[in-house]
């Protein structure tokens, strides 16, 4: 899941975040999860994310063993109906 929220102080910076929920593991699952969201994010957010924006990863129970592709496209595909709207 992703959240964005324009932050409106001028700041053209983007920031991001991530939060992973206790219900889909252990410490090292959650980990897991969080330097998967990071690597997407260094990856898709300078070209495709929102200037001036928070951007909040939360990470969900199917999501560790989601294949790394498909979370590539699903977060680049979220990102891209948002500049559409």
């Amino acid at each position: 899941m992703l959240l964005v929220r324009d932050r409106k102080d001028g700041d053209l910076r983007m920031r991001v975040g991530f939060t992973v929920t206790k219900k889909i593991g252990g410490a090292v699952v959650r980990n897991r999860m969080k330097r998967r969201f990071r690597a997407l994010a260094r990856e898709i957010l300078p070209s495709r994310g929102v200037p001036g924006a928070d951007h909040v990863m939360i990470g969900r129970a199917n999501g560790v063993e989601r294949e790394f592709g498909l979370l590539r496209n699903e977060l680049a595909g979220a990102l891209d109906r948002l500049h559409r709207r």
